[in-house]
């Protein structure tokens, strides 16, 4: 259970913030928001957007519940499970938080409201869709008021989303360099080459960045204009939904996006790999609210988790096969697909190391897969076993994990590019390294392979 305290990235608002208290998620609403939180309820906004699925529902609680003074309401949200970022998502989910924004805000202007800031940070995935998650982000529609968040919007998401659909889809990663979006001008003189012809990513990034900050800005830009009316804000908004709607990008050429049609397993040993890992997820007690599923590939086996209804994240470094993991929407609602690398995580960032939570701070769960991964670790990676074992143990009370011996064909295409300097890769070394943090629940040889699987549960610590 969270300590009473406020969150460490809800601090740049002054009209709230989120914070936790006596085991529940609570956000407060200061003074400064009266007049548009009554907006947001009585122009109907708030209801439009919740029964769309846009914006998280929240129930207003007791006052006595506010962390600290000056608060006028405090609001339980529904809890978002798994808190991801922009860095982590693949193409098609930044391209569809972005589409929700807009969507958003087109709602907002026709119930008298705006946004008041566009952050990628404020959008997560909740039951298999994008949502925003601030009911603090809106203020009063002004007539001929430029869209103040536009540039946050072109950061968060046109600069990005234009860089992996034209340049390599690897540079989200950007994203956590530059924790208030990309800079436009870094992204046009990455895009420019390939982009320069397409009109809207000329005027929306190009021309943007070039005016950005200059003294031409404030007459010249889109949003600047004194008579910026409603169809002209909702122009804009038009435009930015055509230039995202048509960025692209297919999921191929990745080192792992084609995994299941170039993998070694036979229809048996796939069968009973299948059948043992929904029985070992069955047998832990009670039943994983959540489990990650590392190395999940195009989540294959994620499917099996979701299926038994837990809630289940599948990570993986690959961002085509995350791609495909997202477009196939397999039980959507329980599997939120992730692009991870397990060997350089996501840190802990922004200002105190507080705003953005470390891939490791977001947990531990109830369990972690890790099926046809640890060859990739150990001998890929050069990671000892005990080093692995002691990472995944600090994830998840409960293991599911596969080990490929060095006879496996998979391993050998991995000593086809490296000397074979691994001695202490073998299933032995491995149940003695995984012994340590661990107690092995159950041990099965995965039939028609070389392949074993195994259940364990993290030892108690005193």
């Amino acid at each position: 259970m969270s300590a009473d305290a406020q969150l460490g990235a809800s601090f740049r608002d002054p009209s709230g913030f989120v914070y936790h208290k006596e085991g529940m998620l609570l956000r407060q609403v200061n003074a400064s928001y009266r007049d548009s939180l009554s907006l947001l309820a009585d122009s109907g906004l708030y209801q439009d957007l919740t029964f769309g699925g846009l914006l998280i529902p929240h129930t207003q609680v007791a006052l006595d519940l506010a962390l600290s003074e000056g608060a006028i309401a405090v609001l339980k949200p529904e809890v978002v499970k798994t808190v991801s970022y922009p860095y982590e998502w693949c193409f098609s989910q930044l391209k569809d938080a972005a589409l929700t924004t807009l969507q958003i805000q087109r709602r907002a202007i026709e119930h008298g409201m705006t946004l008041k800031d566009a952050s990628a940070y404020n959008i997560q995935f909740h039951k298999g869709r994008p949502v925003l998650i601030d009911s603090l982000s809106f203020e009063p529609y002004e007539q001929g008021q430029p869209w103040k968040p536009y540039r946050q919007f072109c950061q968060h998401f046109v600069a990005p989303l234009v860089l992996m659909s034209h340049v390599d889809v690897r540079l989200s990663k950007l994203s956590a360099s530059f924790i208030d979006g990309i800079p436009l001008d870094l992204a046009s003189a990455l895009g420019k080459p390939k982009t320069r012809f397409n009109p809207r990513i000329a005027m929306h990034l190009h021309l943007h960045a070039k005016l950005q900050g200059s003294e031409a800005a404030k007459t010249a830009h889109p949003t600047k204009t004194g008579a910026f009316g409603k169809n002209a804000l909702m122009g804009l908004i038009e435009s930015l939904q055509s230039l995202i709607d048509g960025l692209k990008w297919k999921p191929e050429g990745t080192e792992w996006a084609d995994y299941y049609s170039d993998t070694n397993y036979t229809p048996e040993a796939m069968s009973t790999k299948q059948k043992l890992v929904s029985e070992f997820l069955g047998a832990i007690e009670p039943l994983p609210a959540t489990v990650w599923d590392l190395g999940a590939n195009n989540g294959e086996f994620s499917a099996i988790s979701a299926g038994l209804g837990i809630h289940t994240v599948a990570w993986d470094v690959d961002p085509a096969a995350v791609e495909k993991n997202y477009l196939a929407k397999r039980d959507g609602r329980l599997i939120l697909p992730l692009v991870q690398d397990l060997t350089n995580p996501s840190p802990a960032i922004g200002w105190s190391l507080q705003e953005r939570a470390s891939f490791v701070e977001r947990g531990p769960v109830d369990g972690v897969m890790a099926l046809a991964l640890i060859h990739h670790l150990a001998i890929g990676n050069n990671v000892p076993l005990q080093d692995i074992a002691s990472f995944f143990a600090r994830l998840g009370k409960w293991l599911v994990i596969e080990f490929v011996p060095k006879e496996d064909s998979q391993v050998q295409r991995l000593f086809a590019t490296r000397e074979d300097v691994f001695p202490d890769f073998n299933q032995l070394a491995f149940e003695a390294a995984f012994g340590l943090p661990f107690e092995i629940a159950r041990k099965e040889p995965i039939a028609g392979s070389v392949r074993t699987l195994y259940l364990m549960k993290r030892r108690a610590t005193n």
